[in-house]
């Protein structure tokens, strides 16, 4: 048995994940799932139904982990300590992290769902606030820098940077030079370029066959 269990499609978040497993070198098996035809042993597992989830058969036990900033995290954890921060890369390891999770995905989504928070009392309960200001925040925090953690590629930017690459290629984030730049950096990685290869096969094979 493989060290971990992946529970996606190809068409989903799961792409992070996917990525995230591969920059940890990690020992996985993939287990499809369906939209429209859940297993009940998936949904035992993980009762949103939500993919992706990944499991991990460690020490006689089954772990679950879902939500794909966590399994970003949690692999790190696990498999590769090389990609956790340092010491002094601590905060910003878990604030972009976190931002990318928070405020910015809440921002993206809520447009593209045309959903607008115009009252600056009820931006306050958003937690993103608009999403000028939250893309004009993501544009502060990636200027200067080549990574969440400056020069040094972590974990956090599998979750954080699959944000902006997704944004920048749907376009759902404006056209911005250190968008596109930063983009460009990850995907240029020889295991996004595998994990992604992976996945894109996946999308091809399911609307051609």
């Amino acid at each position: 048995m493989a060290d971990y269990t992946f529970y996606t499609n190809p068409m989903s978040r799961g792409q992070i994940a996917r990525w995230a497993l591969h920059e940890a070198g990690a020992d996985y098996q993939t287990e499809y799932v369906d939209w429209g035809d859940k297993s009940d042993a998936f949904l035992s597992i993980n009762p949103m139904g939500k993919v992706p989830t990944l499991v991990h058969h460690h020490g006689g036990h089954d772990h679950v982990v879902t939500e794909a900033a966590a399994i970003c995290h949690y692999l790190a954890e696990a498999s590769a300590p090389a990609l956790l921060p340092d010491d002094h890369e601590r905060a910003d390891y878990f604030r972009y992290l976190f931002f990318g999770a928070g405020p910015l995905e809440q921002a993206i989504v809520a447009r593209s769902m045309g959903w607008s928070v115009d009252d600056p009392q009820k931006q306050m309960m958003a937690g993103f606030g608009s999403y000028d200001r939250t893309v004009d925040a993501l544009e502060a925090m990636l200027t200067g820098r080549d990574y969440v953690c400056g020069a040094r590629f972590t974990m956090a930017d599998v979750y954080f940077g699959s944000q902006v690459d997704w944004g920048v290629a749907f376009g759902t984030l404006p056209e911005r030079d250190v968008f596109t730049a930063y983009a460009e950096r990850l995907r240029a990685r020889d295991a996004y370029k595998a994990a992604k290869t992976i996945d894109m096969d996946l999308i091809a094979e399911a609307q051609n066959g």
